[in-house]
């Protein structure tokens, strides 16, 4: 029995750690270690006096830079790690929320690095990519943490494909109720169905702005039109389904771009930090 209960224990206190958000990892462990680090790299800063003043090229400086260098290179190892799913003390919770708070620390220890000193060359761009790649980072945690929710309240218990599902079968209905129209009204009801409802590019995704939607032509149309009767009103009705249920579907998409597209800046950057500071570690040991 106290086998049994122990191990009830251990997987309730796993399930509860499964549910804590990886910015809480271990009661806030790595924002701790983050703080102190960042905390002994000021305190250091202010005490050790550099003659003629900090600089990236004193004792102090390659100290500093050794630190941020292996962080970065360290932090960048992220991506591979995503690929091996295990628990335990380096689980993916714990290196992630090591990758934030050590990537937050690295923009003292980054700047600190250089002694305020920047300029039009090579070390100045790695330090710039190293705050452009943060800037990407927090935006990451950020829309992470607002835009799941969002994405479920939109959904309204609907899958993806009952999402689909459910515009398939109003354009059916579509199809069949235009049938008694006019040429004119028809071929407005099919140059809607023809047009696909997801071949808009990215910035019309993040901006929700869909001028060229046929639908929403077809229903001004109609709206502007003289002629009304029963089926032309059965029409507009469906259209009207139809805007609606593409506007969920777009909808969708905009939070899932907003939820993507920031990889689209923070990997390609990553890589471009690494070659940048490649080429500012070669710069200064051949300058040395």
């Amino acid at each position: 029995m106290a086998t049994q209960a122990g191990n009830f224990s251990e997987r309730d206190s796993r399930r509860d750690a499964d549910h804590v958000s990886f910015l809480k990892h271990r009661r806030w462990r790595w924002m701790k270690v983050a703080t102190a680090l960042v905390a002994v790299v000021v305190a250091s800063y202010l005490l050790i006096d550099i003659k003629p003043r900090h600089n990236g090229g004193s004792w102090y400086g390659y100290t500093l830079g050794t630190i941020g260098a292996g962080l970065i290179v360290w932090l960048s190892l992220l991506g591979i790690r995503k690929r091996k799913m295990t628990e335990g003390k380096w689980s993916l919770k714990a290196w992630t929320s090591a990758h934030v708070y050590l990537g937050l620390a690295l923009i003292v220890i980054g700047t600190l690095h250089t002694g305020f000193q920047l300029g039009w060359n090579v070390h100045t761009l790695a330090w710039g990519l190293m705050i452009l790649v943060i800037v990407s980072g927090i935006y990451g945690i950020a829309v992470y943490a607002l835009l799941p929710a969002k994405l479920a309240e939109n959904r309204k218990q609907m899958t993806k494909a009952e999402m689909l599902e459910s515009l398939e079968s109003i354009d059916r209905q579509l199809e069949a109720a235009s049938q008694p129209l006019g040429r004119e009204e028809s071929d407005l009801v099919i140059a809607a169905l023809e047009q696909d409802p997801f071949g808009f590019g990215l910035i019309t995704r993040l901006s929700g702005r869909y001028g060229s939607c046929r639908t929403i032509r077809a229903l001004n149309a109609f709206d502007r039109g003289s002629v009304h009767s029963e089926d032309v009103d059965k029409v507009v009705k469906l259209l009207r389904r139809r805007r609606g249920q593409l506007e969920q579907i777009r909808r969708q998409m905009k939070l899932r771009a907003l939820l993507d597209v920031w990889l689209y800046v923070h990997v390609p950057v990553t890589l471009a930090l690494l070659a940048a500071l490649t080429a500012h570690i070669i710069s200064v040991f051949y300058y040395w």
